[in-house]
């Protein structure tokens, strides 16, 4: 892939014209067709550089704690986490898991028309929206903000989005800690 070509549920996309085809182009990979998230970023990725699917993926864009080729994010290279806000009021995914004193770059992208917030921390801190707990707000429609964390404690910790009535209707997630 040359990053100008890509399959969306459907349809090929091409040089930003929508052509006959089907499947849909998953962070470089041939995936499931028709998925409404995947379509929705390949479209955001194709207008955020002419990618196509490079945000087809949530989650992990490295393996994770206990799986082979693991490799815990440091300070100066954190671990990059893609995580979609929406659509609706859900993360996807919604349990997450680091290792403890690990710090991950979490990528979050709003996948509908709501604005979202992303918050992560200390599981108290986050369920009570407490001032300074690290936070990017107005995630606008197709975009995608970014957050580095540290989790130099045990946990457990959260992420949640504040934003009117998100959090009420079930807009949080977990993070599992291991050693």
């Amino acid at each position: 892939m040359n990053g100008r070509l890509g399959l969306l549920g459907g349809g090929l996309m091409l040089g930003g014209v929508l052509l006959i085809g089907a499947g849909t182009l998953v962070g470089g990979e041939l995936g499931p067709a028709g998925t409404m998230g995947n379509i929705t970023a390949g479209m955001m990725a194709g207008a955020r550089g002419g990618m196509m699917g490079a945000y087809g993926n949530a989650g992990p864009t490295a393996p994770g704690p206990g799986a082979s080729g693991f490799v815990a994010g440091t300070v100066t290279a954190p671990r990059v986490i893609r995580v979609l806000a929406g659509p609706g009021y859900t993360f996807r995914p919604s349990t997450i898991t680091v290792a403890r004193g690990e710090t991950v770059t979490f990528e979050v992208i709003s996948m509908g028309g709501l604005v979202h917030e992303f918050m992560v921390g200390p599981a108290d801190a986050v369920a009570s929206d407490t001032p300074g707990t690290p936070e990017v707000a107005d995630i606008g429609m197709m975009q995608a903000k970014s957050l580095t964390y540290t989790f130099d404690g045990p946990g457990p910790y959260a992420f949640a989005c504040h934003a009117p009535r998100h959090y009420e209707a079930g807009m949080r997630g977990t993070i599992v800690v291991v050693s």
